[in-house]
């Protein structure tokens, strides 16, 4: 057991409990990560005559401490069970007892948890080793928005990634660098992990109060039937939002599942479902500027995936700037609200071959959906486009070998083609009208074709924003190609020092 990671810990206790049904799998922004099921019947595995050449990744950070105003709800909850006099029984009967699972108050708020940590290292050891881009000794880059817990989460990938020295013992043996650079700030526009908020128009466009709407609808019936279990104390809808919450932070705070067992199986459904037109409405497709502020990402990507070598990205930086090459594997840490954008950008989870899926109802959950905010913002969710190189067969099941000569890899024959992947969580979402490649993949010059048109739907930035006559505003994201970029303002730091910046 004690070989066993957090996570795998956490996933038997919960299989145990709830049998086949997972809270902690349906608890939107508030679950711990996960991945996530095929929605679409494609394996996660790399297809066998296949090797991935390249990856770029767009995460969230990882599972943390509650921001100060969710905090705010679980003290108010605690004075309230504290204040009164009352009997608990059944699945409440736990509450009398209940401490919000905060220690440091002045710190922890907003702050990554030792989950949050794990998910990052954890991350960076498998995709080392499932990629092999990095020989030992080279040096490694990664991208973060400034927030601390951004940034933290980029430092624990890298040093899971890295794997390399005693870096807190031995700092100058850090190989690995954070390209970091303001955070949700008004005056980066599209050259930002967080550029959102760069786009005056992209607020007008939010209509994700449908979600408070729908709470409306099913929040008071739960706590109804929870004040069956109480004597002298009467819940309320807002304290059944705060405790529904609760299920998945305290899980990945302390391990705590109890919150999880109070509710039934429909009630997480619909709790799910709000978050679900939250992401969707507010920052995902059903924002008509979504992806407007998502595609300056895709577009930088694919890029970089479509580029013959990766020194010719750089091609159109300075000569000061030019050296910058970019590493194979491409990491753009951010904040949730982030994510939808770039699924908005791609086109992707917005399209049902059947009627009435979309746009998502803002009254009746609809079980075909694929737009589901767990299997994308869930801590440390995440996108990865890979850049697959394909032979056309399978490998034999005999390989003849000759004296002296290395056998050809996989992937590296005459006759390879280039195909590219979308993962979310690291699920595959097929690219819409472009699938037939070897594991539902697209080829790499259809994508190019898909992103191309996907940016005529997007609009450009600087246009679609209202931003034509601010100075310095751009559409273009050149961060993974320009370090320091001068437009996105970012600036260099070592990992795991990450408060220690390094001199340009």
């Amino acid at each position: 057991m004690a070989a066993l990671t957090l996570k795998l810990v956490l996933a038997a206790l919960v299989a145990v409990c709830y049998g086949r049904f997972n809270p902690l799998e349906h608890s939107g922004p508030a679950s711990p990560y996960f991945d996530a099921p095929s929605q679409y019947d494609i394996s996660s595995a790399t297809p066998s005559q296949c090797t991935v050449e390249r990856a770029a990744y767009i995460l969230r950070h990882g599972s943390r401490y509650p921001e100060p105003g969710s905090y705010a709800g679980w003290q108010a909850l605690f004075a309230k069970l504290q204040n009164a006099t009352y009997t608990a029984r059944g699945p409440l009967a736990f509450l009398p007892s209940w401490v919000p699972p905060v220690d440091d108050v002045s710190h922890q708020p907003l702050y990554l948890t030792s989950t949050g940590a794990r998910e990052a290292f954890d991350l960076g050891s498998d995709l080392r080793k499932r990629y092999r881009f990095t020989p030992g000794g080279e040096n490694f880059t990664v991208w973060a928005a400034g927030q601390q817990r951004v940034v933290d989460t980029a430092a624990y990938f890298s040093q899971g990634y890295l794997s390399q020295g005693n870096y807190l013992a031995a700092p100058a043996e850090s190989r690995g660098v954070i390209v970091s650079m303001p955070d949700s700030v008004n005056y980066t526009f599209a050259d930002s992990l967080t550029p959102s908020s760069g786009c005056p128009a992209y607020k007008g466009g939010d209509t994700s109060s449908k979600a408070t709407d729908f709470r409306a609808t099913y929040q008071g019936q739960i706590a109804a039937r929870l004040n069956h279990y109480l004597d002298g104390l009467t819940l309320t809808a807002s304290d059944v939002g705060v405790m529904q919450d609760l299920c998945g932070f305290q899980a990945e705070v302390n391990g705590d599942t109890r919150f999880c067992d109070i509710f039934e199986e429909e009630e997480w459904n619909d709790y799910e479902y709000a978050h679900d037109l939250n992401y969707y409405y507010g920052s995902g497709p059903g924002n008509p500027f979504s992806a407007t502020v998502g595609y300056p990402w895709v577009q930088a990507v694919t890029e970089l995936l479509a580029s013959e070598s990766l020194s010719n990205a750089s091609a159109n930086a300075t000569e000061a700037q030019r050296a910058f090459t970019p590493p194979p594997l491409v990491m753009s840490f951010t904040h949730d609200n982030n994510l939808p954008p770039v699924v908005s950008a791609l086109g992707i989870w917005n399209t049902s071959s059947s009627r009435g899926v979309y746009p998502l109802s803002p009254t009746r959950p609809n079980p075909l959906r694929t737009f589901r905010s767990s299997y994308l913002v869930s801590f440390f969710g995440h996108i990865a486009i890979e850049r697959l190189s394909c032979d056309p067969h399978p490998p034999s099941s005999a390989v003849r070998h000759s004296a002296g000569q290395l056998c050809p890899a996989v992937g590296t024959s005459a006759q390879a083609q280039k195909y590219v992947r979308i993962k979310i969580n690291d699920a595959v979402v097929p690219v819409p009208g472009c699938a037939t490649g070897p594991g539902s993949s697209c080829s790499l010059e259809g994508f190019v074709s898909y992103v191309r048109k996907r940016g005529a739907v997007a609009g450009d930035f600087v246009e679609r924003c209202g931003l034509q006559d601010v100075k310095n505003a751009t559409s273009v994201l050149d961060i993974f190609t320009r370090v320091p970029s001068e437009n996105a303002q970012t600036f260099r730091l070592l990992t795991p020092q990450a408060n220690a910046a390094v001199a340009l």
